[in-house]
């Protein structure tokens, strides 16, 4: 049932749907890593966070998946909060071990996107809300309007970043300028910085990093062809 049928405030329980699993079917879902809000975590118990967002409570579906700092994970329980909502998520030991979701701690504020609907402009580039790994910052400096982030990626997956190709760091969609090595770089414009949480990250902060699905693609095909 769509919690737009269902206005009332009391709370909603994933478990009354009879679903188990709690983070998304990826295989079904995609996202543009272009950030619709920034959200909060108002409260997190071992792996159930209770995240604050400004999303209207009817507007979110039990079950609906939304990407949270670019993991994808799906709503559990929805109840009105003024405008807005809290909606609760169920992370597994897996994903708060390989994600930056296990250094999450109430008042951390996370980028949040809907899941792309049939029809919706492909603002950014293919996000499938599936983290590969963790990167970090390694240096912020200022390039004209804009601040260069300098980011090394784990070695195993440096060899999907390429320059001008995509990535996606806690859910943004970006474009790599250079890349050396591990490390490569991108331009954040003002906007970006002002509308999604880069501007809370410093050198040494971790990022989930998604690379591009079809970097994925083509590096496995050139295996096949060896």
């Amino acid at each position: 049932m769509r919690a737009s049928t269902n206005r009332r405030s009391k709370r909603l329980a994933l478990a009354s749907s009879g679903r188990a699993e709690a983070e998304c079917d990826t295989l079904r879902l995609m996202f543009t890593g272009i950030i619709s809000d920034i959200g909060t975590v108002a409260a997190r118990d071992g792996g159930r966070f209770t995240i604050r967002s400004g999303y209207p409570a009817p507007s979110i579906g039990l079950g609906a998946s939304i990407a949270c700092d670019g993991a994808c994970l799906t709503v559990t329980a929805i109840e009105p909060a003024g405008a807005g909502s809290t909606y609760t998520v169920d992370v597994s030991n897996e994903t708060l071990a390989k994600t930056t979701l296990g250094e999450w701690h109430a008042g951390r504020r996370i980028n949040l996107e809907r899941a792309l609907k049939a029809g919706d402009e492909l603002g950014g580039h293919m996000v499938s809300g599936h983290v590969d790994g963790v990167a970090r910052v390694v240096a912020i400096r200022p390039d004209g309007g804009s601040l260069r982030f300098t980011i090394e990626a784990p070695a195993d997956l440096a060899r999907y970043i390429a320059p001008k190709g995509s990535v996606a760091l806690d859910g943004i969609s970006l474009t790599v300028n250079e890349v050396d090595g591990a490390r490569f770089g991108v331009n954040i414009i003002p906007h970006t910085l002002t509308h999604t949480t880069l501007s809370d990250k410093k050198p040494g902060s971790a990022l989930n990093l998604e690379v591009d699905v079809f970097a994925r693609y083509v590096a496995r095909a050139l295996e096949y062809r060896r």
